[in-house]
C-alpha cells in the first residue's frame, strides 16, 4: 500500500506523521541500552552504531531508518532511505565521522530503503552495495507497474507536492542498474564489512523475494529492515506465512536492541510482543472474526507500539486495506507472492 502510488498519497495526506515518531518503549525487567540523540551524530544506539530515522511526513511518502555501523575502514550504512533530504543526512554523518562509505546494506528493494543508492555511489564510487537479488523482478513487476502508474498520474493536472513526489520515484525506478547490489545476498552468513564482523541474515519470500537484515555481536544491535514495521506490519508484496517464520528466526538472534525498518527501536520483550501481535493478527485473518475485530485485535495487542491516537489510526487504515486486498485476498495472489517466480514480490 505505501507503494500504490494513489493510495499512498492519499492516506499521507490524510494522516500526520505517525510512523517512527513512537518513543523508545523499554520495560522495566529488560532495559535496553541508553540510547542518546545528538544534532551531529543521529541517535546513537550503541558504541559505533548510529540510527538515522525515516518518517512519514504528511503528503510524502516515507523514508525507512537507516543504520550506520561505523568500521576500521570507514562505514557501513543499512538502507538508504528515499528522499534527498534522507540520503543527505547519511552523507552529512559521513562528512562529521571523517570516514568514507565503504559499504551498503538494503534490506530489500522498496523504494524508501534504496533510493538513496544513486547519490551514496555518486559520492563514494568505490563502495560496495549488498543486497538480495530481489530487485531484478521487482523491475519487470511491481516497479514497472508502479513506473506506468506514475506516468498516468503525471498525465493528468493534480497536486504539486503529490506530483513532484511521483516524479522523484519515476526517477528512482528509472536509475535501473544503480538500485543493484553489487554482491549479491542469498544466504545467512558472517562477512567483514569495512573491517567490522557483521552477520548478514537472508530470508526468502518474506517482506519481499529477499529480505536482508543485519547483526553487530559486538554491540547486540539488529537491523531487521521491514521485517518489523510500525505501526503495523506492510504486507504490500508480503508472504505473511512466510514473514511469520522470519519473526520466529530472528528471535533466536541474541540481539539487545532491534531497529525497525519503520518505528523507533525495540528492546527484545518489545520485540516478542511484537511477534505477539503479528501471530494474533494472521491467526484472526484466517478465522471467520469480523475485519472490525481483528483491527481491535491489533490495537489491544500491540498498544504498547500505538501510543497516540494517530498511530491508530494509521494502523487500522493501512489494515483495513491488508485485511481485503491480501491477508484474506486472492489465493493465487498470495501463492505467487509465496514464491511464483512470475510473483509481484519481486
Amino acid at each position: 500500500m505505501k507503494f500504490k502510488i494513489s493510495f499512498a498519497f492519499a492516506m499521507a495526506t490524510a494522516l500526520s506523521a505517525c510512523v517512527a515518531s513512537s518513543p523508545v518503549r523499554t520495560p522495566e525487567a529488560t532495559p535496553t541500552p541508553a540510547i542518546v540523540t545528538s544534532p551531529s551524530t543521529g541517535t546513537i544506539l550503541a558504541e559505533g552504531v548510529a540510527l538515522i530515522p525515516g518518517g512519514f511526513d504528511p503528503g510524502r511518502q516515507p523514508d525507512g531508518n537507516t543504520v550506520i555501523f561505523r568500521g576500521p575502514q570507514g562505514l557501513v550504512v543499512m538502507d538508504t532511505g528515499r528522499h534527498v533530504e534522507h540520503s543527505q543526512q547519511i552523507l552529512d554523518y559521513a562528512s562529521q565521522s571523517r570516514q568514507p562509505i565503504v559499504a551498503v546494506v538494503n534490506s530489500h528493494w522498496h523504494l524508501d530503503h534504496v533510493s538513496g543508492n544513486p547519490r551514496l555511489r555518486a559520492a563514494y564510487p568505490t563502495l560496495t552495495v549488498y543486497a538480495s537479488s530481489g530487485i531484478e523482478g521487482a523491475m519487470s513487476g511491481f516497479l514497472a507497474n508502479s513506473r506506468k502508474q506514475a506516468l498516468q498520474i503525471l498525465s493528468k493536472p493534480g497536486d504539486p507536492a503529490m506530483q513532484a513526489e511521483v516524479r522523484t520515484d519515476l526517477a528512482t525506478i528509472d536509475s535501473g542498474k544503480a538500485l543493484y547490489p553489487d554482491v549479491v545476498i542469498d544466504a545467512t552468513g558472517e562477512r567483514l564489512l569495512a573491517g567490522r564482523r557483521l552477520l548478514i541474515g537472508y530470508e526468502s519470500d518474506s517482506v519481499t523475494a529477499g529480505d536482508v537484515w543485519l547483526y553487530d555481536p559486538a554491540t547486540r544491535v539488529l537491523a531487521a529492515g521491514d521485517l518489523v514495521t510500525l505501526p503495523a506490519p506492510f504486507f504490500d508484496t508480503a508472504c505473511p506465512a512466510h514473514w511469520q517464520a522470519a519473526l520466529a528466526k530472528l528471535e533466536q538472534v541474541d540481539f539487545t536492541i532491534l531497529v525497525p525498518g519503520h518505528g523507533a527501536p525495540m528492546s527484545r520483550a518489545d520485540f516478542v510482543g511484537y511477534r505477539h501481535a503479528f501471530d494474533g493478527l494472521l491467526a484472526c485473518a484466517a478465522s471467520t472474526a469480523s475485519k472490525s475485530e481483528c483491527l481491535d485485535g491489533w490495537e489491544r495487542d500491540a498498544a504498547a507500539f500505538l501510543p497516540t491516537d494517530q498511530d491508530k489510526k494509521l494502523a487500522r487504515v493501512l489494515l483495513d486495506y491488508y485485511l481485503d486486498g491480501i491477508l484474506r485476498g486472492d489465493p493465487k495472489k498470495n501463492a505467487a507472492l509465496c514464491g511464483n517466480p512470475k510473483s509481484p514480490n519481486q
